[in-house]
């Protein structure tokens, strides 16, 4: 980790309820350090190939899609500021981790999402011994839906015409804030027909 390691590791051992820590804590530290810097290195290392990762929108991400997205730089973490860190350890070989933290996240260079998040995460030490995320959601934080901003279109180009994948609208935003394909379609009460979320 950077020189700074003590200060963010102390940062997230400020926000921890519950018993100390210390080795999840400064993995959780090195996750937020790499994900912050789009340190792909990094976050190839602390990432589990097998990796499931589920948005709010319930779609799946792969270890694959994490990195491609810290590697184009389409999506970056602007901020990162933890505040409630809770671990439970299941066994010798598996931590579960709560983390709810303030995010910026901007796609395409445009602010599209900032506010308070929660992530679940589970980490396991696999067989080289070496602790990774195996699993977990990231969804909005309880009662608060984060600010959600579109991007302009790329110049030339008008709204209906964009090629970039659509934004979400609401809170259903996926770990990488952009849909990568359409929304999923849900049935209205009221007459039984789809209708967008």
């Amino acid at each position: 980790m950077p020189e700074h390691s003590d200060n963010v590791i102390s940062e997230l051992q400020a926000v921890l309820v519950g018993p100390a820590d210390p080795h999840i804590v400064t993995l959780e530290a090195r996750l937020r350090a790499a994900q912050l810097t789009a340190d792909v290195s990094m976050l190839d290392t602390l990432i589990a190939e097998n990796l499931l990762f589920t948005g709010p929108d319930g779609q799946l991400a792969s270890k694959a899609d994490d990195l491609a997205m810290h590697r184009s730089g389409a999506v970056r973490i602007r901020a990162h500021e933890p505040q409630e860190l809770r671990i439970r350890r299941v066994g010798a070989d598996v931590a579960v981790v709560a983390l709810r933290a303030q995010l910026s996240v901007e796609a395409n260079g445009a602010l599209v999402m900032q506010g308070p998040v929660r992530y679940t995460r589970v980490w396991a030490r696999e067989s080289d011994v070496a602790w990774r995320v195996t699993a977990g959601p990231r969804n909005a934080a309880p009662g608060f839906p984060p600010r959600i901003r579109h991007p302009a279109p790329a110049p030339g180009v008008s709204p209906g015409q964009s090629t970039r994948p659509p934004l979400v609208e609401d809170a259903q935003v996926s770990h990488r804030c952009l849909w990568q394909g359409p929304p999923p379609q849900r049935a209205n009460a009221h007459d039984g027909t789809a209708a967008r979320p």
